[in-house]
């Protein structure tokens, strides 16, 4: 990639430069995830939570054309508070960049710029995946097939739980990622626990999930692999709640004809509003909790190196 459209900060660059633990963080649940001010604090409270435990945070955006891996305080406010901020999937990065554009990243395209930065550690909120009725719509998030050209290892709570998770699982399963749950025996279901999807291995400490994303490195493998990490018990909903939550926010999308990249963004703040702010409240304690996790793992990388 071009320098001149990849700018590193240089407290990223350094750590990288010293094979220390770097935690990349994604731009949309700024841009397009959360009501401000809430975005701008969480994003505030990610970066802290990978200082708090060893790492160095790396949140990614596109600015005028340029990807910028870290980012400043008044970056953070910009990509909070302004309109004109695209929501970048891997489709996207070229128009973008060209056409020198402001843009969110998103998972997909997060994990891109991730890994031409040389960052392998990425904390996310919940990765897209197959939505609901996608039978008929087709409707897969381009974050799946990432994870076959990229390798990076992902923390998540599980899909967007507006989503179809025993189908994302089946389609994971299919382009043969590792997908591993966090002290868990199941995909995690983003607002709850627990999605009744068992996952193929799980892991109990972060030295077992650095030792098998090393293991798949040194093999080879081009890819990438996906840690389902479950929500804080103190933070979770009901699942009762959440999914009947879910399925009014979806009636409320196909009445007005909601559809493509508009519809999560569009579903998220639905939930915030039929549940008072509730899922906004848990959004914010899984991703806190994911990046913990992530940087966690990070560090124990970064110890097989030395």
């Amino acid at each position: 990639m071009q320098k001149k459209c990849l700018v590193i900060k240089q407290e990223v660059k350094n750590a990288l430069a010293h094979g220390q633990a770097v935690v990349a963080l994604e731009s949309t649940i700024i841009s397009h995830g959360m009501p401000h001010p809430q975005n701008i604090e969480t994003a505030r409270l990610l970066e802290k939570t990978v200082r708090d435990n060893g790492g160095t945070p790396a949140t990614i955006a596109v600015l005028d054309g340029v990807i910028r891996v870290g980012l400043s305080d008044d970056e953070l406010e910009l990509l909070g508070t302004a309109k004109n901020i695209h929501k970048a999937s891997r489709r996207d990065l070229p128009s973008v960049i060209a056409l020198k554009q402001h843009a969110a990243t998103t998972v997909s395209a997060t994990m891109i710029c991730a890994h031409r930065a040389g960052i392998k550690f990425f904390a996310t909120g919940g990765i897209g995946g197959v939505h609901r009725g996608a039978s008929e719509t087709f409707d897969i998030s381009a974050d799946l097939p990432e994870f076959v050209h990229t390798p990076v290892l992902v923390v998540c709570a599980g899909a967007k739980a507006i989503l179809d998770i025993p189908l994302t699982m089946e389609y994971l399963e299919t382009l043969g990622i590792p997908v591993l749950g966090y002290q868990t025996d199941e995909m995690p279901a983003f607002y709850y626990r627990s999605s009744g999807v068992k996952v193929p291995q799980r892991v109990d400490d972060p030295s077992q999930a650095a030792d098998i994303f090393h293991q798949a490195l040194q093999l080879g493998y081009p890819g990438g692999i996906l840690v389902g990490n479950p929500v804080p018990e103190n933070a979770a909903l009901p699942r009762e709640k959440i999914e009947g939550c879910i399925n009014q926010a979806l009636t409320e999308a196909s009445k007005n004809g909601i559809s493509g990249q508009a519809v999560t963004p569009f579903l998220l703040g639905k939930l915030n509003d039929i549940t008072a702010g509730d899922s906004l409240k848990t959004n914010i304690e899984l991703v806190k909790n994911n990046a913990r996790v992530c940087t966690q793992i990070a560090v124990a990388f970064a110890r097989l190196s030395v």
